[in-house]
């Protein structure tokens, strides 16, 4: 054992890249992977559209990509081109980890907002930080300058409602942050629709930043987003005791005249390839479906570099 306790092994098993991980107390995260629980009747992904025959082309194919695949899955679509909306366990539960990022900046320009202020150049430079390479230290710097109230405002304002703060330690524990298919499509809706929460500067700076994300943290929602489109995503993964890796990815796709976000979460899976490997067959079949006819596809990374989440003092 080392001097905090905790084993070579069990420090692998830690493993998540310092940039996209989340501070948690290591005492949490430690231990192994569990297989999910058994379900008396796993739910099913519902689909409508006013394109005909899109709606059950998508419920089938997002179904027939999740078909033998491990983990607890939850999936969020919203085309309002095509007035297409998709979803599978929108009010399951899961541990945020570095998602929540967006949510941080969002509270962020909400706040300057309201004083009709610019950001600091420390706040440009966390933020950038933050986001593009989903740098942890300045995500508590920004986390603990806002404090917990403004975020509950954010969520308040942005309708979040089933979004909920980490119970025991919410002033640090920002990756316990409890959130939802629903409430993340709400986010992204903001993020690339006009609206009187952010302003439409907010809502370009925040998208700018999730197009910059580095090229190994590009994987998830854009694997097989066409070249038509441009590419926004953050992504969030975090092994836990219970419901073993926490992998999620957030993507919203601009241009060609079209608009289309899409959420994907998973937990119970057993390691952080299962998860971005489910969070990529269902991503394919999407943009396939959504873009019929389009040849070239965006290229990512299929895995990511890993690092030990350090402990939390305190």
């Amino acid at each position: 054992m080392s001097q905090n306790g905790i084993s070579r092994r069990a420090r692998g098993a830690l493993s998540a890249v310092v940039a996209a991980g989340v501070l948690v107390p290591t005492a949490l995260a430690a231990g192994t992977a569990h297989a999910a629980p058994a379900a008396a009747a796993a739910p099913k992904v519902v689909c409508t559209s006013a394109k005909a025959g899109l709606a059950d082309k998508l419920t089938k194919d997002i179904t027939a990509a999740l078909r033998g695949r491990p983990g607890t899955v939850a999936v969020g679509l919203n085309d309002p081109a095509t007035k297409t909306v998709c979803t599978l366990r929108g009010d399951q539960r899961y541990d945020s980890a570095s998602t929540v990022k967006v949510t941080v900046l969002a509270t962020l320009l909400w706040d300057a907002k309201k004083s009709n202020r610019k950001l600091t150049e420390r706040e440009s430079r966390l933020a950038t930080a933050m986001i593009t390479r989903s740098d942890n230290d300045s995500t508590t710097a920004l986390w603990r300058q806002l404090g917990t109230s403004k975020v509950k405002g954010f969520l308040k304002a942005a309708g979040m409602t089933r979004t909920t703060l980490d119970p025991d330690r919410p002033d640090r524990y920002w990756g316990l942050t409890q959130i939802n298919v629903r409430d993340e499509q709400k986010l992204l809706s903001l993020i690339t629709t006009k609206n009187k929460v952010l302003s439409d500067s907010a809502r370009a700076y925040i998208l700018k930043l999730m197009n910059k994300v580095v090229a190994d943290q590009r994987w998830g929602t854009p694997a097989g987003a066409p070249s038509t489109v441009k590419v926004h995503v953050k992504n969030g993964w975090l092994p836990r005791k219970t419901h073993g890796w926490r992998v999620h990815s957030l993507g919203a796709f601009t241009g060609g005249g079209r608009t289309y976000t899409m959420t994907v979460l998973t937990h119970d899976v057993r390691t952080d390839t299962d998860g971005i490997n489910t969070i990529q067959a269902v991503s394919r079949v999407i943009h396939r479906d959504l873009n019929p006819g389009a040849k070239k596809v965006t290229l990512v990374p299929t895995h990511t570099p890993k690092a030990v989440i350090p402990p939390v003092a305190g």
